[in-house]
């Protein structure tokens, strides 16, 4: 399984960025997909995910201005932000898990300034 992430760089503050996580090696249409983020010295954090049936659930810091979404015709994942916040600056990881553990793509760096 491989985890393709793209879609980050750097926006000013009110800015949007969507990110993007493409899968191979796995049937991506029966499996959750996660974003998570990384910010230097924090732990990382759960952004939001949306699971096979397409239920989507977000960190409260993010509701109301980040959308999840998938593909399964193309295998990928979604991260629409909207309203970034210099708060949002941090690494984003997608996650899937499949085949009893979880599989991460390489993470994409998103940086806000104010």
């Amino acid at each position: 399984v491989q985890l393709q992430a793209s879609g980050g760089g750097l926006v000013q503050a009110g800015g949007s960025l969507r990110l993007s996580c493409r899968a191979s090696g796995v049937n991506f249409k029966l499996h959750p997909i996660g974003w998570y983020r990384q910010a230097a010295g924090n732990e990382r954090e759960l952004v939001a995910d949306i699971s096979s049936g397409g239920q989507a659930n977000y960190a409260d810091s993010v509701k109301g201005r980040f959308a999840i979404s998938r593909d399964n015709v193309r295998n990928t994942g979604y991260l629409q932000m909207n309203n970034l916040k210099p708060e949002d600056t941090a690494v984003y990881y997608c996650k899937v898990p499949a085949r009893g553990r979880d599989f991460w793509g390489r993470g994409t760096l998103v940086t806000v300034s104010s």
